[in-house]
C-alpha cells in the first residue's frame, strides 16, 4: 500500500481542523470558565458567605483533589467507550453542578460542590489531548493543540466581561451576583454537552464528514506513528504509569499548573487592586489584557517552535518568561508596568502548554497514552491544588501580600530548568532525536 501523500494528508488534517477543533474549543473555554469563574465570586461571596481566605483557597482548590483522583479511570474509559459519549457525559454533569454552586451559602457546601465539580469534569483535558492523538499525525499535533489551548485565553477574554455582568445583577430576581455567574455558566455547559453527543466522532473511521480516501490517508499515517510509539515507548498501561520519562513530564506539568492556577484564582482581585475598583464589568474587561496576549503567544509561540526543531529549549525559555512575569507583577509599584508583566505571565504560562505535550503524545501510544497522558494531567491538577493553598501560607508566614506570587514565580523557574531536562527524544517518527 503507497504512502500517504503530503497533498492529500494535509488537506484531509486541515478539514480535521475545520470540522474538530472550533467545537473542542467552546468545550475547553466553558471547562476553564466553570472552574476558575470562583476567582471573580471571590470578594462578593466571601462577603456573602462569610468564608474566610484560608476557607476559599482550599474551597477553591479542593477542586483539583476530585479532579485529580478519578483522572486516569475516566481516559481509560474514554478509550473504552469512545469519545462521543464520555465527553458528552462529561459536560453535562460538571454543567449542572457548576450551576449547583449557586447553593454554595456554608463553608461544607462550598467545599462539597468543588469538589464534585472536580470529579464530574475529571478526564476532559486528558481526554482532548488524547482524542487529538486520533486525528492529528505529530508533525500536526502541536499546531492543533496550540489553537485547542485558545480556550483558556478566550474563557477569559469573554468569560471575564460576562462574570463581571452577571455579578453587577446583584439583587435581581432576588438572587446575589455570584449566584447569577454559576448558574448561567453552568447551564451554558450542559447545554453544549448535549449537542456534543451528536456532533462528536470517536475516530476518523466513524466520520460520515470525511469520504473514503481521506479516511484512508488519514488512518494509514496515524496507525504507522502508533506502531512506532508501541515499539519504542511503554506498551502497557503499568508500564507507561511508572515510566520514569512519564513521571518527569508529570513533575513539570504540576509545576506549570502551580503558575497557572496561582494566578488565575487572584488575577481578578489582583486587578481590582491595582485599578482601586470592585470587581465587577470594568475590572471584568481589564482582566482580559492578559489573555488576549496569551491568546495571540498560543498562536505563534507553538508554531515557531515546531518549525525551529528546537522546542525544548523554546519551552523552557517561555516558562521562565512567564515566571519572571509572576514576580515582576508584585515587584512594580506602578500599575501599567504591574499589568505588562501579568500579560507576560499569562502568555508564557498558556503557551508553554501545547508545546509541552507534543512530548508525552510523541512518546506515548495506545492505552498506554490513555493512562499516561491522564496521569501527567492528574499530577498537574494537583498543582492546582497546592498552588492557592501555598500561596495563601506564604503570604501569612511572610507577612507580605508578594510573598505568595515570588514562590509561585520561583516554582516556574524550576519547572524551565526540568523542561531543559528532558532526554533527547523522537520528536516525530522518523526523526532521530530532537535539538535542543
Amino acid at each position: 500500500m503507497p504512502n500517504p501523500q503530503p497533498a492529500e494528508l494535509a488537506a484531509t488534517v486541515a478539514k480535521v481542523t475545520r470540522r474538530l477543533l472550533p467545537f473542542l474549543l467552546l468545550m475547553y473555554v466553558l471547562a476553564f470558565l466553570d472552574r476558575a469563574n470562583v476567582g471573580f465570586a471571590k470578594k462578593a461571596f466571601q462577603a456573602d458567605t462569610g468564608l474566610s481566605d484560608a476557607a476559599y483557597a482550599l474551597g477553591a482548590s479542593i477542586f483539583f483533589l476530585g479532579y485529580a483522583l478519578l483522572e486516569v479511570p475516566s481516559n481509560l474509559i474514554m478509550h473504552r467507550v469512545g469519545a462521543r459519549l464520555w465527553m458528552a457525559r462529561i459536560m453535562v454533569s460538571w454543567g449542572l453542578i457548576s450551576a449547583a454552586m449557586m447553593f454554595a451559602h456554608t463553608e461544607l457546601a462550598f467545599y462539597v460542590l468543588r469538589f464534585l465539580l472536580g470529579v464530574a469534569e475529571a478526564g476532559f483535558f486528558p481526554g482532548v489531548i488524547l482524542y487529538l492523538t486520533y486525528w492529528f499525525p505529530s508533525a500536526d499535533r502541536g499546531r492543533a493543540m496550540g489553537l485547542f489551548y485558545f480556550g483558556a485565553p478566550l474563557a477569559f477574554i469573554f468569560g471575564s466581561p460576562l462574570s463581571g455582568l452577571l455579578l453587577d445583577f446583584q439583587g435581581v430576581a432576588g438572587l446575589h451576583g455570584w449566584q447569577w455567574m454559576f448558574l448561567v455558566e453552568g447551564l451554558l455547559a450542559a447545554i453544549v454537552g448535549v449537542w456534543a453527543y451528536y456532533y462528536l466522532d470517536n475516530g476518523p473511521a466513524d466520520a460520515r464528514w470525511l469520504t473514503a480516501d481521506e479516511k484512508s490517508v488519514l488512518v494509514r499515517a496515524i496507525r504507522a506513528e502508533e506502531q512506532h510509539k508501541e515499539a519504542h515507548g511503554p506498551a502497557h498501561l503499568l508500564s507507561a504509569l511508572r515510566n520514569g520519562r512519564v513521571l518527569h513530564f508529570a513533575l513539570i506539568y504540576f509545576l506549570i499548573q502551580m503558575s497557572v492556577y496561582g494566578v488565575v484564582f487572584y488575577l481578578p482581585t489582583q486587578v481590582a487592586s491595582l485599578l482601586g475598583k470592585k470587581v465587577g464589568l470594568e475590572v471584568g474587561f481589564v482582566s482580559a489584557i492578559p489573555w488576549v496576549c496569551a491568546l495571540a503567544a498560543a498562536y505563534w509561540l507553538p508554531r515557531i517552535a515546531a518549525a525551529s526543531g528546537h522546542r525544548r529549549g523554546h519551552a523552557a525559555a517561555i516558562l521562565a518568561v512567564a515566571g519572571i512575569g509572576i514576580a515582576a507583577s508584585v515587584a512594580t509599584t506602578s500599575p501599567v508596568l504591574s499589568l505588562l508583566a501579568l500579560c507576560c505571565a499569562a502568555a508564557g504560562f498558556i503557551a508553554v502548554q501545547p508545546i509541552f505535550w507534543t512530548f508525552p503524545t510523541d512518546y506515548l501510544g495506545g492505552v498506554a497514552a490513555a493512562g499516561g497522558i491522564a496521569l501527567i494531567n492528574s499530577v498537574g491538577a494537583l498543582g492546582g491544588f497546592v498552588a492557592p493553598n501555598v500561596k495563601t501560607w506564604a503570604e501569612s508566614a511572610f507577612a507580605s501580600t508578594a510573598a505568595g506570587l515570588y514562590g509561585l514565580a520561583a516554582t516556574t523557574l524550576c519547572g524551565a530548568l526540568l523542561i531543559l531536562a528532558i532526554g533527547r527524544t523522537s520528536a516525530r517518527p522518523g526523526v532521530a532525536v530532537e535539538h535542543a
